[in-house]
This record gives C-alpha cells, sequence and structure tokens, in this order.
C-alpha cells in the first residue's frame, strides 16, 4: 500500500502553479456559460500538465475534459470556475467594496473549487506514472454551476457512463466529508401572452401578461402551507411587461426555481405549479408558454467512498491556519451577524464557540446537522455514477456564501490554503480507490441497487439544450 504522504507532496510539489490559477480565474470572474477566460486558463493547465484535453464537451463552449493513464479504472474529478452576478468586491478587504458597480464576483468560491480539483487531478496523474500504475484520471471542468446545470446536462447525455467513481469537493466555513442530500430543483420560465391596450381609455380591450404573473405568484404563495417541510419555490420577474404603467402589459416572464428533497417529490410540485400557472391564465384570459430554463437532482450518498474520504481526511487533519489567517478570519467576523456564526456550526452539529475564527476540527462522518439545504448539479452526477464530495475550511466561521464577505477571502492566505487541502483529500481518496478495487465494486453496489429502487431521471426534458452563449468576438 503506498503511503498518503506522497500524493500530498505531489499536490505541495505543484502548489505555486495551482494558487496562480485560483487567482487569475478570481481576477475575470464570469458568469453561467460565458466563463471564456476562465476555461481558457483551465485548458492551458491541462496541456501543460500533458493531459489529452477535450474542449466543448456536451456542446458546451466553457466545458472541458482532461485524461492522463491508461486501462484500468476511470476516477473522475470535478471542477467549476462560474461566478456570480453582482458581487464585485475587492480581495483582502473586510468591508464592502465593489471593484466594479453592478459587477460580478466569486462569492461561491469556485475559483478555488477548480484550481484544486486541477491540481488533485495532476497529483493523481504524477502518482500513476511514477509507481507504473494502469488507471486513468480524468479532470471535468465544469461551467454553471450556479443555474445553469451544466453537469445535469452532461449527466443526461452519457458523459460519466464510464466513470468508475466521482470525487469533489466545495469551499466552506468547516471541514467534512458532505453528507449525501441536496435539494433537487427546476428552474422553469412562464411567459403569459395577453393583449395591449390604453390602461386609461379601453382597459377592458386589454388581457394583462402581468396581471397573470402576480396571480401565479400569489397562487404559488397558498402553495406554500401545502409543499413538504424540505420543499421550496423562489421566483424572479424577467419581463415585467415595460415600464408604462398606461399601457395594459401584452407579455411578461416569471421564472420559478422549485426545489424538493428528492426527484419524485420534485416532479409532483413541478405539476402543481404548472396547474396555477394554467389557472392564472385561465382567470386573465392570456395564454401561458412554459420553458424549462434547467433543473438539478438532489445529491445521493455513497457510504463506502464517504468512508474512505473520511479515512484520508482524518489521516490530513485540519487546514493548518495561523495567527494571521485568524486576523483577516476575525474582521470578517465583525461584519456578520450570531445567527451567521451559529449557522457554520449546525451544518456540522457543533456547539458555537464564540471564539472560533475558523474551523480547526474534521467534523465526524456520523454525525447530527441541521439548516437549510441548497442544490447544486452534482447531484445528477451522483445518480449516473458513485460521487463523493468534501467540504474545506477556506474562510471565516460564519461566513454566507454568495455575499461580498465570500468574495472578498478569495484570495486570502487562508483560501489557498484550503484549496491546497482539498487537492490532497481528493487526491488521496483517488488513490486510495485506485489501489482498492474492492471498495470501488462496494460503492458500485451501493449505486446499482438505488438505481433498481428508484432509476434515474434528469430533470431537464431530452429536447432542452444548454442556455450556451456565443463567445464574444
Amino acid at each position: 500500500m503506498l503511503n498518503e504522504e506522497q500524493i500530498w507532496k505531489l499536490v505541495d510539489a505543484k502548489r505555486a502553479e495551482f494558487i496562480a490559477l485560483s487567482d487569475r480565474v478570481f481576477e475575470t470572474p464570469e458568469t453561467l456559460y460565458n466563463e471564456f477566460a476562465s476555461v481558457a486558463e483551465h485548458v492551458a493547465a491541462l496541456k501543460a500538465e500533458g493531459f489529452t484535453v477535450t474542449e466543448g464537451i456536451c456542446g458546451m463552449p466553457t466545458a472541458v475534459m482532461g485524461e492522463a493513464g491508461t486501462e484500468g479504472p476511470v476516477i473522475a474529478i470535478l471542477g467549476e470556475f462560474d461566478a456570480l452576478p453582482q458581487l464585485s468586491q475587492a480581495a483582502g478587504v473586510a468591508e464592502h467594496s465593489p471593484i466594479e458597480a453592478g459587477g460580478n464576483g466569486h462569492g461561491c468560491g469556485h475559483n478555488l473549487l477548480g484550481a484544486a480539483s486541477l491540481l488533485a487531478a495532476t497529483a493523481v496523474k504524477d502518482w500513476l506514472a511514477e509507481n507504473g500504475i494502469a488507471a486513468r484520471v480524468r479532470y471535468y471542468g465544469c461551467p454553471a454551476e450556479e443555474g445553469g446545470a451544466a453537469k445535469a446536462y452532461m449527466a443526461r447525455d452519457g458523459l460519466f457512463d464510464d466513470v468508475d467513481a466521482a470525487i469533489s469537493w466545495h469551499p466552506s466555513t468547516f471541514n467534512a466529508v458532505q453528507h449525501g442530500h441536496s435539494l433537487a430543483n427546476s428552474r422553469i420560465d412562464f411567459t403569459f401572452h395577453g393583449k395591449a391596450a390604453h390602461a386609461a381609455a379601453a382597459p377592458h380591450l386589454g388581457r394583462s401578461a402581468l396581471d397573470a404573473c402576480e396571480l401565479m405568484n400569489i397562487g404559488v404563495n397558498y402553495l406554500r402551507e401545502h409543499m413538504p417541510d424540505s420543499a421550496r419555490v423562489h421566483y424572479a420577474y424577467l419581463d415585467a411587461g415595460g415600464v408604462a404603467p398606461n399601457v395594459v402589459q401584452a407579455k411578461a416572464t416569471v421564472r420559478q426555481l422549485v426545489r424538493a428533497a428528492d426527484l419524485p417529490t420534485l416532479r409532483d410540485l413541478v405539476a402543481r405549479v404548472r396547474s396555477i400557472a394554467d389557472g392564472a391564465a385561465l382567470m386573465t384570459g392570456t395564454g401561458v408558454e412554459v420553458k424549462v430554463y434547467s433543473g438539478v437532482s438532489n445529491l445521493v450518498g455513497n457510504r463506502p467512498l464517504e468512508e474512505m474520504m473520511q479515512r484520508e481526511f482524518d489521516k490530513l487533519g485540519p487546514v493548518p491556519f495561523d495567527a494571521d489567517d485568524s486576523g483577516f478570519a476575525n474582521e470578517i467576523r465583525q461584519t456578520l451577524t450570531k445567527d451567521d456564526i451559529a449557522a457554520s456550526f449546525q451544518r456540522v452539529g457543533r456547539e458555537t464557540p464564540a471564539d472560533l475564527p475558523l474551523c480547526n476540527f474534521v467534523a465526524p462522518l456520523d454525525r447530527t446537522s441541521s439548516g437549510g439545504e441548497g442544490s447544486t448539479d452534482v447531484g445528477d452526477v451522483s445518480w449516473v455514477v458513485p460521487t463523493v464530495q468534501a467540504r474545506v475550511a477556506t474562510c471565516a466561521v460564519g461566513t454566507p456564501f454568495h455575499t461580498w464577505q465570500t468574495v472578498a477571502q478569495g484570495k486570502a492566505p487562508a483560501a489557498h490554503k484550503g484549496m491546497i487541502h482539498a487537492a490532497k483529500v481528493m487526491a488521496a481518496t483517488a488513490s486510495a480507490l485506485i489501489q482498492s478495487p474492492e471498495t470501488i465494486e462496494a460503492a458500485r453496489a451501493v449505486h446499482n441497487d438505488r438505481q433498481v429502487k428508484t432509476p434515474y431521471q434528469c430533470p431537464i426534458p431530452k429536447e432542452v439544450s444548454p442556455p450556451i452563449i456565443t463567445k464574444p468576438k
């Protein structure tokens, strides 16, 4: 059995190059399907490291796959590099300080996520070559996790069908192996078509699409009392019909984001939301056009993989933060509420020590956690291949993600230490799996058993294509 320290050293040997990659992606924050500069950086790194590179996978210009090794098991390591809108923020500043008004920012740490995953894949590649081991490692550079569901399209279209196990991670406020649950969701655009009219002289001749949108939202609000506790519905107006109140709005669009604990519950809830849209159209004398924008499945766990990753994480221990890291984390914590800080610990089933700026422990696998769940397109990968994820501390305890505080910490030394740590956890897990074919078998057995009981059905219909963007000239 090969020593974990060998794979850790291979990660450390190239840490500087990949920290620089993360920082370059941070400096060019791009949102869903527009990550042209970010994917170019990842393509360049893959080619420099000698991977066989396939660009534009699944018909997505900002998706890439790199592969190394021959024969043997196929281990996938998943990366992301998309940012979020309206979160521009100067790095290293513990106050709200946008670089560009209305600009993008890496408010979920995906600059770190992609770079660490590519570093892990590189370390596994080097480890296979040094030891003459027959196996393949793949890096999937995935765009549009934030609302675009790129991995769901990839899973639906078979891009993971020959993979034996998939490994990923996410920046966090704590260290833990991710529990196998998240919310499935579907983003659906409801466009109502009515009839314009003079709102004062002849309102009776108009049919208001905006009224239909508002009535739909009222109907969904009444639905909330009758949904499962874990379900959620959110909305945003994409087109409110114009800015002239004296014109009856002939067209309006509202996007509904429907979430549920699993795919069957999601399908039932989506059907009810669609019925509400039909009712709103009926009440207003309008027509409704329904278009699925994206969707993701709930994350499902795989106990054999989770136990293996937990062992590797425990051997490595928590991220080695220092006093300077804690100093900046404490500055950030001054901008947070007590509830923000408590939420970090609730997710790992711990009491809240008031004086802990950065996570200094690895949470046990069997822990009781509470707090809300989000969604991720890694969920769809977990439905088609055994999958495991780590959560690794990269920022101050209590930092709410999708905020300027996350962006402010995205290039800090603590973030860099966390991403290197994540690369070590993932690379060690991959190498341990390659050396343990019985664990791969056990993971596949768990996966297949679930598939027999509940076959995968992608929440994105087959006829729906990714909402890709043409590269600017």
